[in-house]
């Protein structure tokens, strides 16, 4: 059995019975119909572990919030498909591009590189808690009609948020990739990227490409240019398109290195006519960090190759692929943790050394009965 591991008490924690109590105020708010726990990570690479705790504990926090309150709920996996796959820097301008893995790889490969990295992990959990899931690409998502009909609705009001979305430039970063066939590079930085609305439904944009020069594009509600969107744009378009859900509650699963970002997030979507009550309901995880006190991060992975290991990381912390067992145990030690970690508030508002996460997850599995 696990053993539970010693957590301090916090003033969050203080405040609450169990940890999925955060949510209840917006739940008394709102009375929905169903939830949504949404959680987005970029498919650039096998997952790590901090990566399949997230994930595991929205598939968890699904359950509870169902058992606990009633309400249908289920899980939407973002698979961030926009990060970067190659980058370089125009000889002549000293611009950076980058070719993202949408571009890069094209519909059938990303397919493959979701059904082979993360599928089996979410199939396992939704079985084993009843929990139903979806999965949306980014490049889905920004091509549907909600999306970039927001998208469009926000421009006149972008002044207000451009420097909660970019603090230091005041330029948030939209990236449009090269449209000539078999390219997409677009520039990172988005320092000669231009659009304006030519009517409420129509947006032109002139870019300039690393291989083929400047080029013009629009972009309507039924498609256009493929709308690449820096992290933080990105979560300001999503979630105010989310706003406006009638009966469905929608919270973004984050892990807690988020909680700074979120902050700027909040920000501009109040500075473009959010009030607090319509800002999205947030569910931010426990964070797996080294012996320093960073984020345990996928960025120790170089094209196969690991840097040194943070002490106490294991090989498959960082690949999981290299978990040794098959995808079913991985998911029992997951939910075994998860039980452990949403026993108490202390338990689940704090963060994880890559050690206290390796000894939860090969002691014996031992799934717990949900509080009443």
């Amino acid at each position: 059995m696990t053993t539970h591991p010693t957590s301090p008490n916090t003033v969050l924690a203080n405040a609450l019975h169990h940890a999925e109590d955060i949510l209840r105020p917006r739940i008394r708010a709102t009375a929905p119909q169903r939830i949504v726990l949404i959680v987005g990570t970029q498919i650039n690479g096998a997952p790590h572990i901090g990566t399949s705790l997230v994930q595991s504990l929205a598939f968890a926090m699904a359950g509870r919030l169902r058992d606990r309150f009633g309400i249908p709920s289920e899980v939407l996996f973002s698979a961030l498909d926009n990060a970067p796959y190659e980058l370089t820097t125009d000889p002549v301008s000293g611009h950076r591009y980058q070719r993202a893995y949408a571009q890069a790889l094209g519909d059938q490969a990303l397919s493959d590189v979701v059904g082979a990295l993360y599928e089996p992990l979410f199939t396992a959990l939704s079985r084993r808690l009843d929990v139903p899931h979806q999965v949306e690409t980014y490049s889905r998502q920004q091509g549907g009609e909600s999306f970039r009909r927001t998208w469009l609705r926000l421009l006149p009001r972008i002044d207000a948020a451009r420097w909660w979305l970019a603090p230091s430039t005041g330029i948030p970063h939209l990236r449009i990739p090269c449209p000539h066939h078999g390219c997409g590079w677009a520039e990172k930085h988005a320092e000669r990227t231009h659009v304006r609305l030519t009517d409420r439904e129509t947006a032109q944009v002139v870019a300039v490409c690393l291989h083929h020069g400047p080029f013009r594009t629009a972009v309507t509600p039924a498609g256009g240019a493929y709308l690449d969107l820096a992290t933080l744009y990105r979560n300001l378009v999503k979630e105010l398109a989310l706003s406006d859900s009638p009966g469905t509650l929608h919270v973004m699963v984050k892990g807690g290195d988020w909680v700074f970002g979120c902050h700027l997030v909040d920000e501009a979507l109040q500075a473009v006519g959010l009030t607090r009550g319509q800002l999205p309901a947030r569910l931010f995880c426990p964070q797996v960090v080294t012996d320093t006190g960073a984020k345990l991060s996928k960025s120790l992975i170089r094209e196969g190759h690991h840097a040194p290991l943070p002490e106490g990381a294991s090989d498959w912390m960082l690949d999981t692929r290299r978990w040794p067992g098959t995808v079913g145990e991985y998911a029992d030690q997951l939910l075994s943790m998860t039980d452990t970690l949403l026993s108490s508030p202390r338990h689940f508002f704090r963060s994880y050394s890559a050690t206290e996460i390796g000894r939860m997850m090969t002691a014996q599995a031992s799934r717990s009965v949900p509080a009443p």
